[in-house]
């Protein structure tokens, strides 16, 4: 492996990416805006709903007592500094944040703003890469103005569209508007130009880099690269005695910046899915009801994904995991195309009597894969209506 380190990124591009500021929990202040300030945590059931009493004052849940095995979905900026942070455990955040409001989520409410955000984003910039609810990559190459101008543009039509504040970094690509977005929230404005790679990248760890995860981060660690600096100054043999060939160019490569992706305007998805974790572990035949129905509430929710985006699947899979955590996963492949939920629910209890049901359940999905476009498939075969259960 060549050990001279790679050149330098060029300026012709300018990538920006905005990352919306604790979107979940600034849509809810938005309707609960006596709670701003304050620690409040997303991620209760329906019965963490605020009751409004007669004289109109509300009354909010607290996660003092909490008792279940929720999940943090996200937190204010005010929760986070007590520790509390998205896929905590709902129970380790009550010990960190009494206190904190609790409030459910909002899914509809979330994906309503998350459209008016990014219409309001492509009157001023089209050339936009869609990367989840609450964030995109932006082209601005071709897009008259500075890149500061740009921003504040971008971050005025956000605000004026939604009432909600976003971060946005901008650099020569991806990896490193990435990086900027994090750096000065919330509402942050961060560009990073000639220089900026050495004084504000490389002092950062190795881990806020998308794409270096925990594994990869704790061979890093054990071999003394602890920082992006450190990264960009390792010997190319000795990343590549540790990690192969392949990763230690892409490590030396994104230690100097570089990033040759595009922004992408349009993907094909590979799968679209749906899965629950219960609160209590459920038995399978005591808990028989509870399960055939949450079964076929989300094969129904996997058909209006699949008709909403315009898709058809040929492979049906099924996802557990037991009490003991251990993880299942079973497929079929269907002659046709389908986005039916009864023919989703049939073949995915197909795949559930492969498995050996011999623990408690603590979580179930159902996946489509081998997805075309609704208009390229031929028409799945007519099913028969069949009553929907568990096996």
């Amino acid at each position: 492996m060549d050990s001279e380190p790679p050149a330098a990124p060029t300026a012709e591009r300018r990538i920006a990416h905005l990352d919306m500021d604790a979107f979940y929990a600034s849509v809810e202040l938005l309707r609960y805006p006596e709670l701003r300030g304050l620690p409040v945590v997303i991620g209760g059931g329906r019965n963490t709903q605020p009751r409004t009493l007669a004289d109109g004052t509300r009354v909010y849940s607290r996660l003092r007592g909490y008792a279940g095995r929720g999940v943090v979905t996200t937190s204010t900026y005010e929760a986070r500094a007590l520790g509390v942070f998205s896929a905590m455990g709902m129970m380790k955040a009550a010990q960190l944040a009494p206190e904190a409001v609790l409030l459910p989520v909002d899914f509809a409410a979330y994906r309503q703003y998350s459209r008016l955000f990014k219409a309001a984003v492509a009157d001023v910039a089209p050339c936009i890469e869609d990367r989840g609810i609450d964030e995109i990559y932006i082209d601005l190459t071709d897009i008259p103005g500075g890149a500061r101008e740009l921003a504040l543009r971008l971050k005025s039509a956000v605000a004026q569209a939604t009432g909600l504040s976003c971060s946005i970094g901008i650099s020569p690509n991806k990896l490193l508007s990435k990086i900027a977005s994090e750096l000065d929230k919330p509402d942050g404005l961060t560009i990073i130009g000639p220089g900026d790679l050495q004084r504000r990248i490389w002092p950062l760890p190795v881990g806020k880099v998308n794409g270096i995860g925990p594994k990869a981060n704790a061979k890093l660690a054990a071999i003394g690269i602890l920082t992006i600096a450190d990264l960009a100054a390792a010997p190319a043999d000795l990343l590549q005695n540790h990690f192969g060939l392949t990763y230690a160019r892409w490590l030396l490569d994104v230690a100097h910046g570089i990033d040759g992706r595009r922004v992408v305007t349009h993907s094909e998805p590979k799968s679209i899915s749906r899965e629950t974790t219960f609160e209590r572990d459920l038995h399978v035949q005591r808990d028989r009801a509870a399960l055939s129905e949450v079964f076929v509430r989300l094969c129904a929710q996997l058909e209006a994904d699949l008709l909403r985006k315009a898709y058809v699947g040929r492979t049906i899979g099924i996802k557990l995991r037991f009490d003991n955590f251990r993880t299942v996963t079973r497929d079929l492949t269907l002659p046709v195309h389908t986005a039916d939920a009864a023919a989703i629910h049939r073949a995915a209890g197909l795949c559930l009597k492969r498995i050996a049901l011999d623990h408690k359940i603590r979580l179930l999905g159902v996946r489509v894969s081998s997805l075309l476009p609704a208009g390229q498939a031929a028409d799945a075969e007519p099913q028969e209506p069949r009553q929907l259960s568990l096996y």
